[in-house]
């Protein structure tokens, strides 16, 4: 199992650290030391004081109202149990219970996938659970809990954009485990964008770990990887050789995970690229094309399409987008500065987006 240091340990490590910088220095540092150790063992000693659900605000806790539910679970007894998940008010750290019909706690968690997105921090990125689940995912006759997360960052480089973590919680004997190696799979490999997403590779055994790790064109055609013929054509890049250009999907549940590779012509795949990143589903490709765009003289890839995706309230929200891709001497460059500067709508088309990219780039209008 792949260990996550405890903020405890980590603090220790600074305190080592710490013998190294001048006396003022470390002065200054050992008392901010001294406030995070006391911050976390406050935080640990209000969460192990939740034993009913009474006990929850005072513990520094809110409800989750929308995602709090009436559940068998089989190991708990024949009655219905409690359900109730939590989001901590000022650290915003996720935690489940299971209480019984009186209130009482019967078993509670906060050791989430989500709860580590900041690594050895106490604060958190979560701004609510996007979606529960009850299913029987490994066969074994006893009700799992799924969880997804929602979380912005609300600095860097992806500050202000939300994002999906999901979680398993697997019952066994009046208890729930996690297992870390899915937990990592759900998403590293993006299959994190619905309860049926996670149940499909849990249960199911379906996944998409091949389209990022696959290093032939064969590998994915057997692994269900469809080719859009309509835009799948070679192309010689002058740096690279010639390609071919190969965007297709693998789908799971009800969605469509789109994926650009560029092979040789031996069948080995040389470059992959991911436009539709964080979003759900595959909408529409709108078209590409591979032309020099930025007056370099080699050819680059521009994709246009729509994504759909599940807004705040669960309702399927869809966006345009255009993706470029600059040939460079060792490989491909993603465009930053295009994007940054003029959004997609519906209405753009690929042949009216060429003539806006070269223009950005100081070509003259066409007439």
């Amino acid at each position: 199992m792949r260990k996550k240091c405890k903020p405890v340990f980590f603090i220790l490590c600074i305190c080592i650290c710490m013998w190294m910088l001048p006396p003022g220095r470390a002065a200054a540092q050992n008392e901010a030391i001294g406030l995070l150790v006391q911050k976390y063992e406050d935080y640990r000693e209000s969460f192990a004081g939740i034993e009913t659900l009474e006990d929850i605000e005072g513990s520094g806790y809110e409800k989750i109202a929308d995602q709090c539910f009436p559940v068998l679970l089989e190991s708990f007894g024949e009655t219905e149990v409690n359900f109730v998940s939590i989001l901590h008010k000022e650290y915003h750290r996720l935690a489940v219970l299971i209480a019984d019909s009186e209130g009482k706690v019967l078993y509670k968690t906060d050791q989430l996938e989500a709860n580590y997105r900041r690594l050895e921090q106490l604060e958190q990125p979560i701004k609510g659970l996007a979606a529960v689940s009850f299913q029987d995912l490994n066969h074994d006759g006893l009700t799992d809990i799924i969880l997804i997360a929602s979380c912005e960052n609300d600095t860097g480089e992806y500050a202000g954009k939300n994002y999906k973590v999901g979680d398993v919680l697997f019952q066994r004997d009046g208890q729930f485990y996690r297992d870390w190696r899915i937990s990592d799979k759900i998403n590293r490999f993006s299959m994190n964008k619905s309860a049926e997403f996670i149940a499909a590779y849990v249960r199911d055994g379906n996944s998409t770990e091949i389209l990022y790790t696959a290093t032939t064109l064969d590998e994915l055609l057997e692994n269900g990887f469809r080719i859009i013929e309509e835009q799948h054509y070679s192309r010689d890049f002058e740096k690279q050789g010639k390609l071919w250009v190969v965007p297709g999907i693998i789908r799971m549940a009800e969605y469509d995970i789109f994926m650009i590779y560029l092979v040789n012509e031996q069948g080995s795949i040389v470059w992959s690229f991911q436009p539709m990143e964080d979003y759900d589903n595959l909408y529409a490709l709108k078209g590409m094309t591979c032309r020099d765009m930025d007056g370099d003289g080699m050819k680059d890839i521009v994709v246009l399409a729509r994504y759909s995706y599940s807004g705040p309230e669960g309702e399927l929200l869809i966006d345009t987008k255009c993706d470029i891709y600059y040939q460079r001497t060792d490989g491909f460059e993603e465009d930053k500065g295009f994007a940054e500067s003029y959004r997609c709508t519906e209405k753009d088309t690929m042949a009216g987006l060429v003539g806006i990219i070269r223009e950005y780039w100081g070509w003259p209008k066409e007439e």
